[in-house]
């Protein structure tokens, strides 16, 4: 693969913009960054091809860290042509690195998704499979939401301990006021996994103890969580405090939010962004199969035995449509909500969306910023914030089928 440059874009940084640049790569790696002072003086390799970024944006590629589905497909069809359509469905949206989400479902179900996963894994089609989102089944009784609830359990060593040893998991979730929630987590500790709450009606003295075992990350805030009104059934008075006020009081804890539009009110998006801030707060799809498909119905989950929901083309709904069922859009899309209903910058946009979960997803040394020594994993993008360019490893990914 020869070298090639872009010339003529304006750089995202996590925390500024680098106009009239040019980053040039090579082995699949970006090579240098060069102001256009240093452009006047470089001279390129003749092999190196050049292209004209016409002004755009040059951003690095997103990284999901919650995504399930898209194209049709979803993880837990535990196919190896199911993970290819699911990573290929996110690539062209600009997602270069990825953490296959599984949900609630059997063992068998489960561990072949863990194993396509790893087929993947062994010959790519275009984004980074990073590893599993070990997501379901251990989800609170009360708080299992659009997942199959026949597929949720308990957890146990014998079966958890079988996924860890696969070497795949790499975030693993759990709901903390789940009795045998303390192994769980202790496994994953061990096994250096990003461990996450989720799916839970957990209150500050459950949080606490799961902290104390390594949790660190919420899912989806203010979804399928406790509230200070949600743990009045449980504790009656005083009320008590919840995942929402731990998450924001505690330095160390991340969480993520599905910005479609649909899940959260501008409000809230805006309180998130200003209070939890740009390196605790990261940018997620939760996206399903509905990704890229006509207004229909669907399953969530394994293609067989998921559960049912409806697409209308903006978002996925419950039987009846009484409560949401994950979303049916990409990164791209997220980052354009939050720019058009919060304040954040656009670093800061671009940040939530690449190196704050890469740094919570471990992989922040080799992926979600632009600079010397990283993947080649770059986004195009115009002024309105639509992709028109990806490559991943250098490789350009075609953006339509």
């Amino acid at each position: 693969m020869n070298p090639f440059a872009y010339r003529n874009v304006t750089v995202v940084l996590p925390d500024s913009l680098l106009e009239n640049t040019t980053v040039v790569v090579r082995d699949g790696l970006i090579h240098e960054v060069l102001s256009s002072s240093d452009q006047d003086e470089k001279r390129f390799d003749p092999n190196c091809d050049v292209i004209d970024g016409g002004g755009n944006y040059l951003v690095p590629g997103f990284v999901d860290l919650h995504v399930h589905g898209g194209d049709g497909a979803d993880v837990m069809d535990g196919t190896l042509a199911s993970v290819q359509a699911v990573c290929d469905a996110h690539a062209r949206r600009g997602t270069t690195s990825l953490f296959a989400t599984t949900t609630t479902g059997s063992r068998d179900e489960i561990t072949n998704a863990i194993e396509a996963c790893r087929q993947y894994q062994q010959a790519p089609t275009s984004a980074h499979l990073e590893g599993v989102h070990l997501y379901g089944p251990y989800f609170a009784p009360d708080k299992v939401g659009c997942h199959s609830k026949a597929g949720r359990r308990e957890p146990i060593a014998e079966e958890f301990d079988r996924y860890f040893a696969s070497d795949m998991i790499r975030i693993a979730t759990c709901a903390a006021e789940i009795e045998s929630a303390t192994g769980f987590y202790e496994a994953a500790r061990k096994a250096g996994c990003l461990i996450t709450c989720g799916h839970s009606n957990a209150s500050w003295p459950e949080m606490q103890a799961a902290f104390d075992r390594g949790m660190r990350h919420v899912d989806h805030f203010w979804c399928a969580m406790s509230s200070v009104p949600s743990l009045r059934s449980r504790f009656g008075t005083p009320m008590q405090a919840s995942m929402a006020e731990f998450v924001l009081l505690n330095q160390e804890m991340s969480t993520e939010v599905i910005a479609d539009g649909h899940h959260l009110s501008a409000e809230l998006l805006e309180f998130a962004y200003r209070m939890l801030g740009p390196k605790r707060l990261c940018l997620v799809s939760d996206a399903n199969r509905a990704l890229g498909m006509p207004p229909g119905d669907y399953r969530f989950g394994n293609d067989q035995t998921g559960s049912r929901f409806e697409s209308d083309g903006e978002v996925g709904w419950a039987p009846g449509r009484t409560s949401l069922a994950s979303s049916i859009q990409a990164l791209d899309h997220m980052i354009r909500t939050m720019k058009a209903q919060t304040s954040a910058t656009l670093p800061d946009l671009i940040r939530m969306a690449s190196l704050t979960p890469a740094e919570r997803g471990g992989i922040a040394s080799t992926v979600g910023s632009i600079e010397a020594g990283k993947r080649a994993n770059l986004v195009l993008l115009d002024p309105d914030l639509k992709v028109l360019r990806v490559h991943v490893d250098a490789r350009e990914i075609p953006l339509h089928h």
